[in-house]
């Protein structure tokens, strides 16, 4: 019998592994410790694992060994349990495009035993949420990309699901749309459920996320807070435009510049130094600045990082 305990983590996974009938190890034997209320992004490159695991989680894939807990409930053992406290975003879509956006989240609560009657006003609500109860009556094929998306988001959480995977939730998604829709998982998340994303937008990380695991080759090389791991990047590059333009750029003490333009360039910020720092020698050499920018997504910059040095 599991303790209760043990639901202090939305998901548990011990000494996980998978391998494929063609002998390919996807997963070697990975730990990993989601607590209840987090928001936690699980990020990897294509063929690191993460799509392997989330199969594992949902059940879609058999595992080689180890051992998975959802919300305390053992996925082996307590097969039924663990899978009502679990909701999923499929990466690809996968709908019924015959049915309407009431009918498909009906019918969805029925899967997991609730009667229409009690289905008809969650359904209403995710609806409403989701900026989808004008089209409530509209087939699926009539959707755009962004709005199946969204209605993969409300299938997955009408049953009130204690954990959330969203594997990609807003690839293909126009920015407005995406914004909004990290609005609705940031509310769903504060409200108490445990939300798990797979993101290749990396920016997307960093908002919504508080904790972190990076997974290549089929292991873990990465698990901390996302606060902690962005303070270990080495580096940073920003791009600054000047109020004037600018001859040449000045030699700027302790840092890497390069001129992009008349009134544009980047520089190089080793993390030993702030951006106080970066202003004071600016300001010494009567460059003023109109406004600036990183060059690149921190995180990204870091995700790219550790990967080449797994890779050596």
């Amino acid at each position: 019998m599991d303790s209760l305990q043990d639901k202090e983590y939305a998901l548990e996974i011990r000494q996980l592994y998978k391998t494929y009938a063609n002998g390919i190890e996807a997963l070697k034997g990975i730990d990993l410790t989601v607590k209840s209320g987090d928001f936690f992004a699980l990020l990897g490159a294509n063929g690191a694992g993460k799509s392997t695991t989330i199969g594992l989680i949902a059940t879609l894939l058999t595992k080689t060994a180890g051992t998975i807990r959802i919300n305390g409930y053992n996925l082996d053992t307590q097969t039924e349990q663990a899978k009502s406290c679990l909701g999923l975003v499929p990466q690809e879509f996968n709908l019924n495009i015959f049915e309407t956006c009431e009918q498909i989240l009906l019918n969805q609560a029925g899967y997991y035993g609730i009667t229409r009657q009690e289905a008809t006003p969650i359904a209403e609500s995710l609806l409403r949420q989701l900026g989808l109860w004008e089209k409530r009556k509209s087939i699926v094929r009539h959707l755009s990309g962004g709005m199946k998306r969204r209605l993969m988001i409300a299938r997955a959480l009408i049953h009130k699901p204690k954990v959330l995977i969203l594997d990609e939730p807003t690839a293909g998604v126009d920015i407005e749309i995406r914004r909004s829709m990290w609005d609705f998982l940031t509310q769903k998340n504060a409200e108490g459920t445990t939300i798990i994303l797979t993101t290749h937008y990396l920016e997307e990380a960093e908002q919504l996320c508080k904790n972190i695991a990076i997974i290549a080759q089929g292991e873990i090389i990465a698990n901390t807070s996302m606060s902690a791991l962005l303070q270990s990047l080495h580096h940073q590059t920003f791009v600054f435009n000047t109020l004037e333009p600018f001859d040449e750029l000045p030699t700027l003490a302790s840092f890497d510049a390069l001129k992009l333009g008349n009134d544009t360039f980047e520089l190089r910020m080793d993390n030993r130094y702030s951006l106080n720092d970066v202003f004071t020698v600016l300001s010494e050499h009567g460059l003023k600045i109109r406004s600036m920018r990183n060059k690149t997504n921190r995180l990204e910059e870091l995700f790219l990082d550790l990967i080449k040095h797994d890779h050596q």
